[in-house]
């Protein structure tokens, strides 16, 4: 090879025609190069010494400025809400400083607030049924014996304002409005300690009852039963609930001490007859049977009570027996040619002492059994004639 041809070359970039490597211009386009191997030398010496220099961050003006207009933001925020929750307590330190007490008054103590006292709301009884006999002239005698106000019987039973009544009419007879004690105090008085204090024994007023013979039955005085019940008047009605405080009763002189009441008896069970049973001219005999209720004690027997509700005047027959069955006495049969509607009921008894005249005085030892009616007719029914 010729030494020519290993001499280093160069192409221009206009036409690219292969020259010389140190051709300062194109020989066919005339495109002048700029040949400068000093500089890259130096170039190549500077990027050489840059490199081995630490990394150096560098900002334009405008980012600059918008780096510290952000540290200024953040840092003003910071302070903002430092201060902003610091100020209540700020606050309070200095109101104390700018009012001091010099010197305290004392405050009279709160006055305690005492809570509503509930008042207590009476619960009304259902009316009970009442037939008019032939002593009860008006409304005002009625309203009289129940100790109630004319206008409560006249609007349980939907009447004239005139009340009028006739015998043998079913009334609604409502109960007397009870007496609502005072409301009560956080002090307990000394009454009140001994009432809740005092033992007491529920009873169902039954069908002949009464304060007096209800108090010889648990030998309680009958303003002692008054009192602790709240009532007014010596009237009990057929199923009024009573409380019988024992804690009152009287003392029984000497060192006997008084027997203990025993419990009461259940209901007796009514067997024959039926109810609704009829009885015509063949039956010269009615007789009412019932279940016994137990061994009866001595002093204890059955009340029977038969009354005839047709008839035009009261007919009530009550009688004692101490077995469970009982003939319906003569006396009661009809003697008119109509069908005589008679009610039966049993309640056990027992015997609570004499009266002036020697005749026993009979409580309620039991509870009293379902009433049931039958028909009798006493005379034979005449026909109606053919034309």
């Amino acid at each position: 090879m010729s030494p020519e041809s290993t001499s280093k070359t160069k192409v221009c970039p206009t036409c690219g025609t292969r020259l010389s490597e140190n051709a300062a211009r194109c020989l066919v386009c005339g495109t002048e190069f700029n040949a400068r191997p000093e500089p890259k030398v130096a170039k190549k010496v500077e990027r050489s010494v840059q490199a081995t220099r630490m990394p150096v961050i560098t900002l334009s003006l405008p980012a600059a400025i918008g780096v510290i207009a952000v540290v200024i933001i953040v840092a003003a925020t910071l302070v903002f809400f430092s201060l902003r929750a610091r100020a209540p307590v700020g606050t309070f330190d200095t109101q104390e400083t700018a009012t001091p007490t010099e010197t305290p008054t004392a405050s009279p103590p709160p006055t305690a607030t005492q809570p509503a006292t509930e008042i207590p709301t009476a619960t009304l009884q259902a009316p009970f049924d009442y037939t008019v006999a032939a002593g009860d002239n008006s409304c005002s005698q009625l309203a009289f014996n129940f100790g109630i106000s004319v206008q409560s019987i006249i609007i349980a039973n939907n009447l004239a304002s005139s009340c009028p009544i006739s015998v043998g009419q079913l009334l609604k007879i409502p109960y007397p409005t009870p007496t609502i004690p005072p409301a009560a105090t956080n002090t307990s008085l000394p009454i009140d300690a001994t009432k809740n204090a005092c033992d007491t024994v529920p009873i169902t007023v039954q069908d002949g009852d009464t304060l007096s013979t209800i108090s010889l039955n648990y030998a309680v005085p009958p303003e002692a039963v008054k009192e602790y019940n709240g009532k007014t008047t010596d009237n009990v009605f057929i199923g009024e609930n009573l409380l019988i405080p024992l804690c009152m009763r009287a003392a029984t002189p000497g060192p006997t001490p008084t027997a203990t009441i025993p419990p009461p008896y259940p209901a007796p069970n009514l067997l024959l007859p039926a109810d609704g049973a009829a009885f015509t001219l063949a039956n010269d005999v009615v007789t009412l049977q019932w279940a016994s209720v137990g061994t009866l004690r001595d002093g204890e027997a059955y009340q029977i009570t038969v009354e005839d509700i047709t008839a035009d005047k009261p007919n009530r027959q009550t009688d004692y027996v101490t077995d469970t069955k009982y003939i319906v006495p003569v006396s009661l049969r009809p003697k008119d040619n109509v069908a005589h509607v008679l009610r039966w009921w049993i309640t056990p008894v027992r015997q609570a002492g004499s009266d002036d005249q020697g005749q026993p005085i009979w409580v309620n030892s039991g509870a009293t059994s379902e009433k049931r009616v039958f028909t009798w007719v006493g005379i034979a029914v005449e026909g109606t004639p053919n034309p």
